[in-house]
């Protein structure tokens, strides 16, 4: 049945679900491509915040700064205009072309004085045009002052101003009727300085944070992105690992951890490899196994009608063993599928398979390596009997072999394999006094190919004993007790769930 989402998606976009998969991928990749071309990088980012942050701050400073500048200006209109009062009070007769020079040069058209409820004119023009706005420099704060200042730049040439305002000595007020645009003309001027000014600080601080910034952070950021992008491109190519530098910063520790990380990464894939193609080897070592034993379980089933008493003695055990390596064949094939299957869980006594496991390794009756068995006969275990026994027998071949390669006569070569019942869980002991497990390989004991006690081992076995373990809920570890190695397993009951079982009867517990 397809999928709804595949199904809609091809529904909305006809074109692209009649593309062939080649150019749709090739125009997913050119689009990301275009995609990764429009958008900005952090360096142009970075300077683009920074010009439009130092503007910002240009701009916060220039709105108070050009209302100061309007209010200096009237308040040298007032000083002005209280100059040229003082002077016209003290003659009587001023002539009319000095007053107009005074008014001229000043830019004013009407000066007066307030005193009180009284207002005195001191100077006039002929014809003084009508006021458009009034400023009382007395009664001004920052908002107003902001808000005339931005006021007088925005509106036209030719505005007619009248100015009240106190001298220093907090006498008589001035009044002075003026046009406001000269001072409008100062105002532009300042605030083309001011912006020119702001352009060129915010160029050059831009720059040098840019250039700052980008040496210490966005230069090793792109070194990142660059060799994380190069390492996806082939993580099994050591030679594309980054190299971190001498840095004791976040950045640096960065770098260690990507390096450390590339690094595993580059080693997991490499054993992943190397497990793969050692599964095809096996898989094909495997298939002439089998074929190999099936003849001999032919020849073997031909032995059973020979009617020699020693020979009907051992062919049932030798063709249980063909029939269980025949099982460990398929076994190493269902592996490469889905792993082990699952425990056919039995009632099986402990001893007979530990009996089975000692005249499978020949240790019965071994020349130099002692066997004891310290299990009760009628201890029982609920476990599957065949990976129970693949279990046992993986670690006691361990300790045999670890036995068998010292010869020196003196030493005790002695396997105990004990057993004993806990309410619900079995305890298993394997010891052996061996050399014991060096401390390197502790760490990945249970691991495929990394937990190799002796030298030449893979650790596939014990690994395969965990999992075997694990599969019936119990636990394997490697004991701190004595000489050697000692290996404890245990492997609880089977849960019972009481719902699934059926009742008798009517009576009530």
């Amino acid at each position: 049945m397809p999928d709804g989402r595949l199904a809609t998606s091809e529904t909305l976009d006809p074109a692209r679900a009649a593309a062939p998969p080649g150019r749709a991928d090739a125009s997913r990749s050119a689009g990301a491509a275009a995609g990764r071309r429009r958008s900005l990088g952090l360096s142009s980012k970075l300077l683009l915040l920074t010009v439009l942050f130092v503007l910002i701050a240009e701009v916060l400073v220039y709105v108070p700064s050009i209302a100061n500048f309007r209010n200096n200006r009237l308040s040298e209109r007032i000083r002005s205009a209280e100059l040229i009062a003082i002077a016209l009070s003290d003659s009587a007769d001023v002539p009319r072309v000095l007053q107009d020079r005074l008014l001229g040069n000043m830019g004013a058209m009407t000066i007066a004085v307030h005193a009180g409820a009284m207002r005195r004119l001191v100077a006039m023009s002929e014809m003084p045009p009508p006021v458009d706005r009034t400023s009382d420099l007395a009664q001004r704060d920052a908002w107003t002052s902001i808000v005339e200042a931005f006021d007088a730049l925005f509106a036209s040439d030719g505005r007619v101003l009248r100015i009240l305002g106190a001298p220093d000595d907090g006498g008589e007020v001035i009044e002075a009727v003026v046009s406001e645009t000269p001072i409008r003309a100062a105002m532009l001027r300042y605030s083309r300085n001011v912006v020119g000014l702001s352009l060129f600080i915010s160029v050059i601080t831009a720059a040098a944070l840019y250039f700052t910034l980008r040496n210490l952070f966005l230069a090793p950021l792109a070194r990142l992105t660059g060799a994380m992008v190069d390492f996806s491109a082939n993580p099994e190519d050591p030679s594309r690992i980054i190299v971190p530098r001498q840095r004791d910063d976040e950045i640096g520790v960065a770098e260690q951890r990507l390096s450390a990380m590339q690094r595993e990464l580059a080693e997991t894939l490499g054993q992943k490899k190397h497990l793969a193609d050692l599964g095809l080897a096996v898989s094909k070592i495997n298939h002439d196994l089998r074929n190999m034993l099936a003849s001999a379980q032919l020849i073997t089933d031909r032995l059973s009608a020979v009617p020699d008493t020693s020979v009907q003695r051992f062919v049932p055990k030798l063709m249980a063993t063909l029939d269980r390596a025949i099982g460990y064949s398929q076994a190493v094939m269902n592996y490469g599928k889905a792993g082990e299957a699952p425990p056919e869980r039995r009632l099986v006594a402990v001893r007979r398979v530990v009996d089975d496991v000692a005249e499978v390794l020949g240790l019965t009756n071994h020349a130099t390596v002692e066997f004891e068995i310290a299990v009760a006969a009628d201890l029982e275990i609920d476990a599957d009997p065949d990976q129970l026994f693949r279990v046992l027998m993986n670690i006691c071949r361990n300790a045999a072999q670890a036995l068998e390669g010292d010869t020196n006569p003196a030493v005790v070569r002695r396997i105990a394999v004990s057993a004993a019942r806990s309410g619900t869980v079995v305890t298993l002991r394997v010891a052996d006094t061996g050399p014991g497990v060096p401390p390197r390989a502790r760490e990945n004991l249970f691991r495929p190919f990394q937990g190799g006690v002796r030298r030449g081992g893979n650790g596939l076995g014990l690994a395969i004993c965990a999992e075997l373990v694990r599969a019936h809920g119990g636990t394997i570890e490697l004991m701190d007790a004595g000489p050697g190695a000692t290996f404890e397993i245990q492997i609880p009951d089977r849960v019972i769930d009481l719902a699934r079982v059926p009742r008798r009867g009517n009576g009530r517990a």
